[in-house]
């Protein structure tokens, strides 16, 4: 009987320990995995951004879609104005030359393929960034604005349900994870 009792005792505390074990570890897991996504996410997401200020430089405007942004930044060159002489003085004459840069040399140099731009990391490419671009009226001025972003439920694999937000209480996994504004020409992120 004691033996009996000794056994059950000692499986007793190995499941407590275990539990104790996996309660300790699943929310540390999840943090450093949140991390690691968001940020992955986030590093694409600044790609996009940059590559819409530099179409925005090409065209005037922001791309509505992945095809065009691809399209214009592989066959399009940077323009850059050098100014000649002093614009401000009347007296004196000025000129503007038009330099053109390779965008593809540019986006190289910043490590940016605009192939794979439109891919959510951690979805083996079935997930696509909504993007959308458009003009508005801002306090009575024609503006362009730009918003491109994912659900957090799109890249966070196991950790993408509402429970583990019981370890992170900002932790929504229906959120969205964006740049941009449709409603005002800001080009900032959510995570900033």
């Amino acid at each position: 009987m004691r033996l009996l009792l000794n056994v059950l005792l000692i499986l007793g505390i190995a499941g407590l320990a275990y539990l104790l074990f996996y309660n300790v570890k699943e929310p540390i897991a999840f943090q450093a995995e949140k991390t690691r996504r968001e940020t992955k996410v986030v590093d694409r997401l600044k790609d996009i951004r940059t590559s819409q200020e530099l179409y925005k430089v090409i065209t005037g405007e922001y791309a509505a879609n992945f095809d065009t942004l691809a399209y214009v930044l592989k066959t399009r060159d940077i323009p850059q104005f050098k100014v000649v002489g002093n614009p401000d003085d009347p007296t004196a004459g000025f000129t503007v030359d038009t330099l053109y840069y390779d965008t593809r040399d540019s986006l190289k140099a910043l490590g940016i393929n605009v192939d794979s731009l439109r891919y959510v990391p951690f979805t083996d490419g079935k997930v696509i960034f909504d993007m959308d671009a458009d003009t508005l009226t801002y306090q009575q001025t024609l503006v362009n604005v730009v918003e491109a972003g994912t659900q957090r439920t799109n890249f966070m694999g196991r950790f993408g349900d509402i429970k583990y937000s019981k370890y992170d209480k900002s932790y929504d996994p229906n959120t969205i994870l964006k740049f941009g504004n449709m409603n005002s020409p800001s080009l900032s992120g959510n995570w900033e």
